[in-house]
């Protein structure tokens, strides 16, 4: 499986697992459990993760569902990540 995108709104999250359920495109919320560890704070983000074959039809529907903008920004942020930490 492959990021299709990071954040810390689990709003988002939510509506983002729903509109790729609608899709029929299986995927994974990696991390959501790791608040037990930084103490439910919010400050670690989620990762959504989707299969490789998937990639290019899930930021499709986000694009379609207007969520664009979030896409562009989740890029722009991995830009700033060391490389051990890219999707």
């Amino acid at each position: 499986m492959v990021e299709l995108l990071r954040t810390n709104d689990l709003v988002l999250i939510s509506f983002i697992e729903a509109l790729l359920a609608g899709a029929g495109i299986e995927c994974f919320v990696a991390d959501q459990y790791m608040s037990a560890v930084e103490g439910s704070l919010g400050f670690l983000p989620r990762r959504i993760l989707v299969r490789e074959r998937e990639m290019i039809r899930a930021r499709q529907v986000l694009r379609d569902a207007g969520l664009e903008e979030e896409l562009k920004r989740d890029e722009r942020e991995a830009r700033r990540r060391p490389a051990f930490q890219r999707g």
